[in-house]
C-alpha cells in the first residue's frame, strides 16, 4: 500500500545491514513488514597484498551514520515522522575482525575481512596441534579450522601488529566482529559504549562453545587469546543500549544477528528443516535444525541460527558457505573491466544464452564448502577461439549456481530429506537469468520473495520483537504473508546432470595450485 500524506503508520523499526560490499539502512513498518525507505553506500575493499582483504573500520562506521541520516531525510520527504522509529537492529558481515583502543576509540589495524587468506600458515601450524582422534575445535564450535573464522585472524593480529600487542599488554584493547564494533561505537564508544555481540556472531569466531553458549576457556588457550578482550555474549533480541548520536539518538539498539542468520529469520524459516540461500558477496545456504546441533558428514558447518530473547531457546542451523558469488561479478567489473556496472552482466549473458563449454571456478579465496580446500585458486577453462566476454559472463553466473548445487547436495545428504524447492534472497536475486539458471541446475523450483532485503528484515524483526520494545510479533499467525516469484526448471534433467559433472571436473582442476604459502611477515 502506498502511504498517503501524513499517513499514520504505527511503529517503525530500522535495520543496519553492514555487508562486505556495502552498508544499508532500511526502515520497515512493524505491522506490515513493508519497506518504507532505505539508503545504500558501497564500501571500499583494500587488497594490500595477494590474498589479503581489508576494510577501514572507521569508513564502515561512517557509512552507517551516513545511511541512517540519508534514510531519515528520505522519510522526511515522504512525510513520515522519524520519531515513530522505535528500535534498530544490526545485521553484519560475519567473522571480519576488528581490534580497537577502548580509550581513544581508534581501530588499531584495518578490519581483516572474512575472505582474507593471510592466516593460511597460522592455520597450518595450529592444525598440527589438534589430535587426530579428538578434534575438540570442531566438536565445540561446529567449524573446521580455516582462514575464514575470526580466531586465526585475531591470532595473526596479536602476532604481527605491534600496536595491537601493546594495547593488549596495557589492557586497552577490545576485540569484536563488525556487530560489536558498530554497537560499541553507536552506543557511545569511549563514553560508555556497550561491548557486546550476539550468539550468532560469537559462533563464527571459533572461540565460542555452541553447546554451553559461552566463550570457551580451552579454545581461548589453544588460540592464545586473552579472554578479557572479548565482548559480552547476548541473545539476538534484547536491548543492548541506546543510540548516542545522530538523527535517531535515544532509540534502542535491540536486535543483532550475523547476516546469514538474519536472512533465515527474514525468510521466516522458524521450523526445523526450513532453508534459505542468500546471494551476496558469497553464497550461504542455511537450514534450520531446531534445538539440536547437527554435525555434517559432507563439509557443512554447524552454527547458531538465532536466539530471539534472553529466555528464549537457541536454534541451530547447518550451513553451506561459498566464498565467491556476487564477488565474481564485482571482479569482472573492477579487475577485468568487461562490465561497467553489476547489472550489465545480465545483458552480456543474455546475448549468448550459454557459456559454450566455458567453465569458471572462482576459487579466489580457496574453496569453502563442501571442499574446504585452501590450495585452490580461480580458473577459467574450456576456452576456444570462439569464446568471448559474453560466454565468460554467462560462465560466472553458472558458477554461482553450480556452487549452490554442491552445497544443496551436501545439505540433502546430511538431512536425509531433499529440499523440494529453494527459498532465495540477496542482491543477486534480481538477476532473472541467474534465477532461471539456478532452477535449471538444481532441478527444483526457486522461490524468491518480492522484497529481497530479507537480511535487513530479519534484523528489524529481532529488534522490534525485543523485550521492552515489543512492536513486532513473531507469532506465526501475526507474520505477514509474503508475495513470492517462482522459477521452474526449464531444461531436461539429463542436460542439467551433464553440465554439473563437467563443472565438477573443472573444480578438480582448480585444486592444488598453491603448494607452499609464501612466508608471512609482519606489517611492512
Amino acid at each position: 500500500m502506498a502511504a498517503s500524506k501524513k499517513a499514520v503508520l504505527g511503529p517503525l523499526v530500522g535495520a543496519v545491514d553492514q555487508g562486505t560490499s556495502s552498508t544499508r539502512f532500511l526502515v520497515f513498518n512493524s505491522k506490515t513488514a513493508e519497506l518504507l525507505s532505505h539508503h545504500q553506500v558501497e564500501i571500499k575493499q583494500e587488497f594490500p597484498r595477494e590474498g589479503w582483504v581489508e576494510q577501514d573500520p572507521k569508513e564502515i562506521l561512517q557509512s552507517v551514520y551516513e545511511c541512517i541520516e540519508k534514510t531519515c531525510e528520505k522519510l522526511g520527504q515522504l512525510n513520515i515522522d522519524i520519531s515513530n522509529i522505535k528500535a534498530i537492529g544490526v545485521s553484519n558481515q560475519r567473522e571480519t575482525t576488528v581490534v580497537w583502543d577502548k580509550l581513544t576509540g581508534e581501530p588499531l589495524y584495518n578490519a581483516v575481512v572474512w575472505l582474507d587468506l593471510r592466516t593460511q600458515s597460522t592455520v597450518e601450524n595450529l592444525s598440527k596441534r589438534i589430535p587426530g582422534n579428538n578434534n575438540f575445535v570442531k566438536s565445540k564450535t561446529g567449524l573446521p579450522l580455516s582462514t575464514y573464522f575470526s580466531a586465526v585472524k585475531l591470532r595473526w593480529l596479536l602476532d604481527n601488529v605491534k600496536k595491537v600487542q601493546k594495547a593488549v599488554e596495557e589492557n586497552r584493547a577490545l576485540f569484536g566482529t563488525i556487530d560489536s564494533w558498530l554497537i560499541w561505537s553507536l552506543t557511545g564508544g569511549v563514553n560508555g559504549g556497550v561491548h557486546c555481540t550476539d550468539v550468532t556472531n560469537a559462533s563464527r569466531t571459533m572461540l565460542f562453545n555452541i553447546h554451553s553458549l559461552e566463550w570457551d576457556k580451552e579454545l581461548c588457550e589453544f588460540f592464545e587469546i586473552p579472554m578479557e578482550i572479548l565482548p559480552n555474549v547476548r541473545s539476538s533480541s534484547e536491548i543492548y543500549g541506546l543510540m548516542k548520536a545522530g538523527a535517531l539518538e535515544g532509540v534502542p539498539i535491540s536486535g543483532c544477528l550475523g547476516d546469514q542468520s538474519a536472512a533465515l529469520v527474514g525468510q521466516m524459516c522458524f521450523q526445523d528443516g526450513q532453508a534459505k540461500n542468500t546471494y551476496g558477496t558469497g553464497c550461504f545456504l542455511l537450514c534450520n535444525t531446531g534445538h539440536k546441533c547437527v554435525f555434517s558428514e559432507h563439509g557443512l558447518l554447524t552454527t547458531v541460527a538465532y536466539k530471539l530473547g534472553r529466555d528464549k531457546p537457541v536454534y541451530y542451523a547447518l550451513e553451506g558457505s561459498v566464498a565467491i558469488a556476487g564477488a565474481v561479478i564485482r571482479w569482472l567489473r573492477d579487475n577485468l573491466g568487461i562490465i561497467k556496472s553489476s547489472e550489465e552482466i545480465e545483458k552480456l549473458a543474455k546475448e549468448v544464452g550459454t557459456s559454450y563449454g566455458c567453465y569458471f571456478v572462482p576459487a579466489f579465496s580457496g574453496l569453502y564448502a563442501p571442499y574446504w580446500e585452501p590450495s585452490a585458486r580461480g580458473i577459467i577453462c574450456g576456452l576456444t577461439q570462439f569464446t568471448n566476454k559474453c560466454h565468460i559472463a554467462f560462465a560466472a553466473l553458472e558458477a554461482v549456481c553450480f556452487q549452490t548445487r554442491e552445497i544443496l547436495d551436501a545439505m540433502n545428504r546430511d538431512c536425509g530429506i531433499p529440499l523440494s524447492h529453494l527459498q532465495v534472497d540477496g542482491g543477486m536475486t534480481s538477476n532473472k537469468i541467474l534465477m532461471q539458471l539456478q532452477a535449471d541446475i538444481l532441478y527444483i523450483p526457486v522461490v524468491k520473495p518480492s522484497m529481497p532485503e530479507t537480511t535487513a528484515l530479519g534484523a528489524a524483526m529481532a529488534a522490534g520483537a525485543a523485550e521492552g520494545v515489543g512492536v513486532w510479533s513473531l507469532e506465526p499467525e501475526d507474520l505477514s504473508a509474503v508475495t513470492m516469484e517462482r522459477f521452474e526448471p526449464q531444461i531436461n534433467a539429463e542436460e542439467s546432470e551433464i553440465r554439473y559433472s563437467t563443472w565438477k571436473k573443472a573444480v578438480m582442476k582448480s585444486m592444488g595450485w598453491v603448494t607452499t604459502q609464501s612466508p608471512e611477515s609482519g606489517i611492512p
